[in-house]
């Protein structure tokens, strides 16, 4: 069987151990290896070509994707669509792998409702936001690159009188966020799933000012867009000199971490292993409490990814 791997939306630490294990264990099994290259688009214009262990060798250790990356807005055309089936069939291609977010999905669901397309996507999103699994590919890479700026900024804001405000990424989802307020020991953290109170807050951090506190760090989700809002607030209210960062791009980036390796063997396996196994899959590989499965592509894309209760919690508790 002739099997290909693709990236699609925003790339991700992770992806590039997973198009390794990908090339290198579809050999073991004894199968074809294709590399799809710039995502939908390149999927549309054929830029598909047949992978050997060197395609792949010394990537382990790279960030983002080397067979790149893309967003389409001709893949919403039905034509275009048919002509990325086509240079499937061209090239003989039983099964596809996506390793991409919510958006890759649904275009995924779309096209294999259309055509006979025995596909598996792997979720590889740092936002971390993908319903029916509790961890996707780059997030322990991205949590760590968010850590360490925190370290070294907290190093600056502990010695000035002075509050720092961060953007981390999350447009819909402010895991990042709050998984990084924890482990910084952030002060605030505002997210797009729990209200900004101000009011509770402000009383809190005023008084901890009065009693010696000289700095405050603040975690913002960008999805929240209340970073000028927060801006204003620390310093108005709280009375801090506040100056702002925003990580943006560098948390895509870096080394993926050894646990994101680990993740994206253990997933392309279980995708390749469905695969080879199933003609007709139209599934995302999850993983849940500690398995990976297999569940049904549609189920991903109809229902919304919830942060934890216990991580909602914790923002009542940050000290």
């Amino acid at each position: 069987m002739a099997l290909a791997i693709m990236c699609s939306g925003g790339d991700s630490p992770g992806m590039n151990p997973a198009i390794k294990k990908f090339v290198d264990y579809a050999f073991k099994n004894k199968q074809t290896p294709y590399l799809i290259y710039d995502g939908l688009e390149g999927l549309i214009d054929n830029k598909i070509k047949k992978a050997t262990h060197q395609s792949v060798a010394g990537i382990m250790h790279i960030g983002g994707t080397i067979i790149r990356s893309s967003r389409s807005k001709r893949f919403f055309e039905y034509k275009y669509r048919k002509q990325a089936h086509d240079n499937l069939l061209s090239h003989g291609i039983k099964g596809l792998i996506v390793l991409g977010g919510d958006g890759s999905f649904r275009a995924m669901d779309i096209f294999s409702s259309e055509f006979n397309l025995n596909f598996v996507g792997i979720p590889s999103t740092i936002d971390n936001d993908i319903y029916g699994t509790e961890y996707c590919l780059g997030v322990d890479t991205a949590l760590n690159v968010i850590r360490d700026a925190l370290d070294k900024i907290r190093d600056t804001a502990s010695s000035f009188n002075r509050a720092f405000l961060v953007e981390v990424m999350g447009r819909d989802c402010g895991y990042l966020a709050i998984v990084s307020a924890m482990v910084s020991g952030a002060e605030v953290c505002v997210i797009p799933e729990a209200p900004f109170e101000s009011e509770k807050l402000a009383l809190r951090l005023k008084k901890e000012v009065e009693e010696g506190r000289n700095y405050i760090l603040a975690i913002v989700a960008e999805g929240t867009k209340k970073t000028t809002e927060v801006y204003n607030w620390l310093q108005e209210s709280i009375g801090l000199e506040t100056r702002i960062s925003i990580l943006g791009h560098i948390q895509r980036g870096g080394n993926p971490t050894v646990y994101d390796r680990m993740m994206a063997f253990e997933f392309t396996i279980a995708a390749v292993d469905y695969l080879l196994s199933h003609e007709d899959s139209n599934k995302v590989a999850v993983f849940q409490k500690g398995e990976f499965k297999l569940i049904e592509i549609d189920e991903v894309v109809s229902k919304k990814y919830q942060l934890p209760q216990h991580y909602l919690d914790t923002i009542n508790y940050l000290d």
